[in-house]
């Protein structure tokens, strides 16, 4: 087994996101791949100096749609000759088919407010976006407002095809109402190390509590792995991506211990090994849920919540455990005939104001330095959200990789037969899943 150095450094708005989203996204995986053998999208007629009206998209999100509108309307105002039109994206398959076809057609919109991190790498190898970097305060804008964390939205060779734009860390959500009724202790949980929380999960199935302590989906989709197996890894190594430095990195001791612990959750019968249609958390299936700050809303009625960070094998200090990003960006588009408005958009819609308009509206945390203390009001008066907020400064993001979704599909299809199924040993699975990973990424 590949053994590394420790790391120690220092939206879904509605319950789409446990079923309707999961079906859009494993649609999202076989569409990325197949926009492969797309021929590029040709460059615009204008450029990075060019100014005028421009044509932007956004989530069909209707929270979204309210910050997009606002911030449209505030642009527009102040600027009569750099008009910005806008629309929801397109219907299809998935967001990332649109984008994608919008490209290879030549008539992207300038800057796309949706944009998975996953598919950047294939948008960028398609020649449909733009290099933020080329700009003369690209680099330093981003970096400025996103902080240490701006690094993990880099390409290898260090430029930036996407705006770090907003997250979603996630977090355990559990039940308080179910651990009462199994004789635990609602407002101090034991689930901070791997022994108490498979402790926690056995007395919550055992008392009848819960059925299942908790429910992440178990199937093959290569986005799955984000919400079971990489947030703890981020925790347990204290912020390492799936890949650094051109190599895999999860075929190590902090892999083989974070696959452990999610394999003796299934093994025991903790966590249900067939797919749930619904919302195990909310439908009282199971006990936990790892969710980001959407959830504060979609549950606020439904369940008696508590949350805390994930778990790690000693308990990191919450202060100092890293988690899943869960981000949406946003991207240029080479179609884009003015170029320089469009990066003035992108500033002002990125500013601090109107990252605050997207706290406000959204509850989703904007990719930005010190996010509580520029915010104080904010998180003062939605103490909900603080952990969260808290949680945002400390996140690991996925790899910006060539052929980035058969990265994760590779890995996931190891973890799947290894990890849930409990098929074969779980050194040897990460081993081979990081060979294949390695000759991926070193493909053009």
């Amino acid at each position: 087994m590949h053994t590394r150095t420790r790391t120690t450094s220092t939206n879904r708005q509605t319950r789409r996101r446990n079923a309707r989203f999961l079906a859009a996204a494993a649609t999202s995986a076989a569409m990325i791949v197949a926009l492969g053998a797309c021929s590029s999208g040709g460059a615009s007629s204008g450029g990075s100096d060019s100014r005028g009206d421009i044509t932007i998209w956004y989530s069909n999100n209707e929270t979204e749609i309210a910050w997009g509108k606002q911030m449209v309307s505030a642009w527009n105002a102040d600027h009569p000759d750099e008009q910005v039109k806008a629309q929801e994206i397109p219907a299809g398959k998935s967001s990332e088919e649109v984008i994608g076809a919008a490209i290879t057609a030549g008539n992207a919109p300038c800057l796309v407010f949706n944009t998975a991190p996953v598919a950047v790498p294939q948008f960028q190898k398609q020649g449909g976006l733009v290099d933020l970097s080329s700009f003369e305060d690209g680099a330093s804008y981003i970096e400025e407002r996103t902080g240490e964390a701006s690094s993990q939205y880099q390409d290898a060779d260090g430029d930036y095809y996407q705006m770090p734009w907003k997250s979603n860390p996630v977090m355990i959500f559990y039940n308080k109402d179910m651990f009462a009724a199994a004789g635990l202790d609602p407002e101090n949980p034991q689930l901070s190390t791997y022994d108490d929380f498979l402790a926690t999960s056995r007395t919550l199935v055992a008392s009848g509590a819960a059925p299942n302590a908790i429910y992440p989906a178990p199937t093959s989709q290569f986005f799955q792995s984000w919400f079971d197996f990489y947030p703890l890894y981020a925790a347990e190594t204290g912020g390492t991506q799936l890949v650094e430095d051109g190599e895999a990195t999860f075929n190590d001791a902090d892999g083989a211990a974070v696959a452990e612990f999610w394999k003796t959750l299934y093994s025991e019968g903790l966590a249900g090994k067939e797919q749930y249609q619904g919302d195990s958390f909310a439908d009282g299936q199971a006990a936990m849920s790892i969710v980001g700050p959407w959830a504060v809303s979609v549950y606020k009625d439904a369940v008696n919540w508590g949350a805390v960070p994930v778990p790690t094998s000693a308990g990191t200090p919450a202060e100092d455990t890293y988690t899943f990003s869960d981000a949406k960006n946003v991207g240029m588009f080479t179609a884009c005939e003015n170029q320089a408005t469009a990066w003035d958009v992108l500033k002002f819609a990125t500013s601090e104001e109107q990252d605050g308009q997207l706290l406000e509206l959204t509850g989703q945390m904007p990719l930005r330095a010190d996010l509580t203390t520029v915010y104080p009001d904010y998180f003062a008066a939605n103490p909900a959200y603080q952990q969260f907020g808290d949680q945002a400064s400390r996140t690991v993001e996925v790899p910006s990789v060539a052929n980035s979704v058969a990265v994760w599909q590779a890995f996931r299809d190891a973890y799947t037969k290894s990890v849930i199924t409990g098929d074969g040993d779980v050194a040897g699975s990460l081993d081979d899943a990081a060979t294949k990973v390695n000759d991926l990424i070193a493909q053009p």
